[in-house]
């Protein structure tokens, strides 16, 4: 009898092109006209990321110039958290975040999808912060990717480990 063949479905952010990105947005924001005089900066914060500047417009700009910069480097804008601008003292800030692993919600809301619009046969199960889901046939499972990049969810999810 063969095997089941399985999948799982991650949701991970690579930390080293996210900090590329981050660095680049640094660089443009140091060098950028519209950014002179404005003590423009972003920065890493422990696990999170801080963008600072002295008007809210230029602190969303600085945003912006963010997620240009991570669209550019393949990291999904669904995994950036972004809060909105606040003031703290003379300037004004903005604290984010890189969104990883599948809260136990979204994880029952795909489990809920595969097992109600996939192919029968498909078992899909949490395990922590991811989801394996195993079948007899790998056609099933070709499916089933094709099903969950077909949903708007709001997870950057990526495919892994495919036996």
């Amino acid at each position: 009898m063969a095997a089941d063949s399985s999948f799982d479905i991650v949701s991970k952010v690579d930390r080293q092109e996210a900090d590329n990105a981050l660095n680049q947005a640094a660089k443009e924001i140091s060098s950028r006209y519209d950014f002179k005089g404005t003590d423009a900066s972003i920065e890493w914060k422990g696990e999170g990321i801080q963008m600072r500047a002295v008007a809210e417009d230029r602190v969303t700009a600085v945003l912006d110039v963010f997620q240009s910069k991570l669209v550019r480097r393949g990291i999904s804008l669904k995994s950036l958290d972004a809060g909105e601008p606040y003031q703290s003292g003379k300037e004004y800030r903005i604290d984010a975040s890189l969104k990883e692993g599948i809260d136990q919600e979204n994880a029952k809301k795909i489990s809920k999808i595969i097992r109600d619009e996939g192919p029968k046969g498909v078992k899909p199960q949490i395990q922590g912060d991811e989801l394996r889901v195993t079948s007899k046939k790998r056609d099933d499972l070709q499916e089933v990717i094709a099903l969950l990049k077909g949903k708007d969810l709001d997870l950057d999810l990526q495919f892994t480990n495919y036996r």
